[in-house]
């Protein structure tokens, strides 16, 4: 059942975890790459997922801090499982009906968990971060090195003593474990697209500015113009003042960039330089945030105006939801499908990839 715990604990904390990754691992899947690479997230997901799992596999099940009276030791003994496999298991060279049923007894099924358990973790090293034979032994050695000191300390020292024995036999199997996937990763890896091949799509594609990069473009504008702006208020407490320096005077001086689109290496190339960028930095807060706000407060004015009942104000207040939800999502969808909209045509500007392959880190 602790096996059965890890992994629902693993797959409950994944979601929450991948949420607070996944903004700044777009960040950098742009910034390196120019674009987001599907396969290349499902590699980095997928590990962070198995991370995640031998993690609470370790840890699990966790007893109660008042049980834990006294640490239950360690083992410094190296190989020490090959004498209690010899002394513990029914294992008999001569009768093959033992053969079975030795794995399922506890001195061999438990070296056989950590070295399966590990195995992921050298294939990992060696398909995707393209780890060498030497630093992927020492990758494993520190990984289970982490965990026994996790162990060892009682949790980062959230109970008083170790629950769990501190065994330098786990660092010797876990290694092995890792080393067994480094070799095993060989059999299929040519089957699969490399590493390299991978960030080349992810070039290629980086030199369109897709209408999710854009989005995220705007995004990360939105956050670092806020961050901006609390600084520069303790100057000036002008909010319209900071952001015609952010989004109008920025972008002039530096060659259609913002700070967050210069970091993506996108920038917006208008007809005209000058005027489209002024005319643009005013109509966007009007048509996204004014816009939506007046017809709010028409509809709170109806409310009172018509003295409506209870149930008619929350059919029309309901409804002036619904149709501000529609109004931004279909921008949003109108962005992603075809990576402009209606007013890019009447500022007449392109969103422009500055992404060249030498832009990728070897």
């Amino acid at each position: 059942m602790g096996y059965i715990d890890a992994f629902k604990t693993a797959i409950f904390i994944f979601p929450i975890l991948a949420f607070f990754f996944t903004f700044p691992f777009i960040l950098n899947q742009y910034h390196k790459y120019g674009s987001i690479s599907k396969m290349r997230s499902l590699i980095i997901y997928s590990f962070i997922l198995y991370l995640l799992i031998i993690y609470f596999l370790v840890i699990l099940p966790l007893p109660n801090i008042k049980d834990v009276t006294k640490s239950i030791g360690y083992n410094l003994v190296p190989f020490s499982f090959i004498s209690d496999i010899v002394k513990e298991s029914s294992f008999v060279l001569t009768d093959p009906s033992t053969y079975l049923k030795v794995l399922f007894e506890p001195c061999i099924y438990t070296v056989v968990f950590n070295i399966l358990m590990f195995v992921p973790f050298g294939i990992y090293l060696r398909y995707y971060f393209k780890c060498s034979f030497k630093k992927t032994v020492f990758c494993s050695f520190l990984l289970s090195l982490f965990f026994e000191l996790t162990q060892a300390s009682g949790l980062y020292f959230i109970y008083p003593y170790a629950y769990r024995l501190f065994d330098v036999d786990d660092l010797i199997i876990n290694m092995f474990g890792g080393l067994l996937g480094y070799c095993i990763s060989g059999l299929f890896i040519k089957y699969l697209p490399s590493r390299e091949e991978i960030d080349l799509k992810a070039v290629e594609n980086g030199r369109e500015v897709s209408g999710f990069k854009r989005l995220t473009v705007f995004f990360l504008d939105m956050f670092i113009f806020l961050i901006f702006y609390m600084f520069m208020s303790m100057i000036d407490n002008s909010f319209l003042l900071w952001y015609f320096v952010y989004f109008a005077l920025i972008p002039i001086i530096n060659n259609g960039k913002t700070i967050g689109s210069g970091f993506l290496k996108v920038r917006l190339v208008y007809k005209n330089k000058y005027s489209g960028t002024i005319l643009r930095c005013i109509f966007l807060p009007l048509y996204y945030f004014v816009l939506p706000y007046l017809f709010m407060e028409l509809v709170l004015f109806l409310n009172d105006y018509l003295n409506l009942k209870t149930f008619e104000i929350i059919l029309l207040d309901g409804g002036m939801v619904i149709l501000i939800l529609i109004f931004y999502l279909s921008n949003v969808i109108t962005i992603l499908r075809k990576k402009k909209i209606f007013y890019d045509n009447i500022f007449k500007v392109n969103y422009v990839s500055l992404f060249k392959d030498d832009n990728v880190s070897q």
